[in-house]
């Protein structure tokens, strides 16, 4: 089930009721640390169904069951994911290994695990001297080679700045070996400031978030469909964090708070 709103066709934001009570409990004061990462577990593993059902292509396939044994009829006829498809799932350093590794994890379920990658990205927020967000540092990262034809998902707990994508997405499209098939970025929370920015500076990537948060719009934006007053909605503070968010989900899941 997806959210009604104005921001174009490449963004899906999940209106399930299920995942918002995940999100609900990962962002409650009442929740202990202990038990946030097996709620993101189980956040990213709903989201990812839906990116895999709708960035993967699907194709009529034949398979035979155990039945065949006995009976040459027992074959499932019908739709599957296409079993070619490559994927690369990248890990940004530190919010986003978890959610990484579940999607990982999860995409070796139903994809060839030898089609399925895992790269890492070392990146963090740099700050002025106010504490504002001022770009991404880039360092000590690891690539498994050319994403040509594969899709890129890349799993970022919040959606705060796009900083952070829009930084992966520039990477992954200057690598050697060919253009990605797509671009996906995976939020469990996005901003409305963050959605008009990777708009701009991407028109090809796919935005995929659990919740819009947008607190501090005007009372008119909430009102109404989300991307209808653009320039009234608001989803940052002065120190570029989600309102009403989380908190810091690299620092809930790792239990580092510097």
């Amino acid at each position: 089930m997806a959210l009604q709103h104005m921001y174009g066709e490449q963004v899906h934001i999940s209106n399930d009721a299920w995942l918002r009570t995940l999100l609900v409990r990962i962002g409650s004061p009442d929740t202990p640390v202990r038990e946030v990462p097996e709620l993101v577990r189980a956040a990213y593993r709903l989201l990812l169904t839906g990116i895999l059902s709708e960035q993967v292509p699907i194709v009529e396939e034949r398979r035979a069951t155990r039945m065949s044994a006995t009976e040459p009829r027992a074959q499932y006829v019908g739709p599957m994911l296409c079993q070619s498809t490559k994927l690369v799932i990248v890990a940004v350093i530190r919010g986003g290994i978890l959610p990484a590794q579940i999607c990982y994890e999860e995409a070796c379920r139903v994809l060839p695990p030898e089609n399925v990658r895992l790269d890492f990205l070392n990146m963090s927020r740099i700050t002025d001297e106010e504490g504002k967000v001022c770009g991404v540092r880039f360092d000590g990262s690891k690539i498994g080679g050319p994403v040509g034809d594969s899709v890129v998902l890349i799993p970022d707990p919040m959606g705060a700045t796009g900083g952070t994508i829009a930084r992966c997405a520039e990477i992954y499209r200057e690598l050697n070996g060919g253009s990605p098939r797509s671009l996906v970025a995976a939020h469990l929370m996005v901003t409305p400031e963050a959605i008009q920015r990777l708009k701009g500076l991407d028109e090809e990537l796919q935005i995929y978030a659990g919740r819009l948060d947008r607190g501090l719009s005007t009372p008119e934006a909430l009102k109404s469909v989300p991307g209808m007053w653009p320039e009234q909605e608001r989803g940052l503070n002065d120190n570029q964090y989600i309102i009403p968010g989380a908190g810091g989900i690299g620092e809930l899941l790792t239990n580092s708070w510097v």
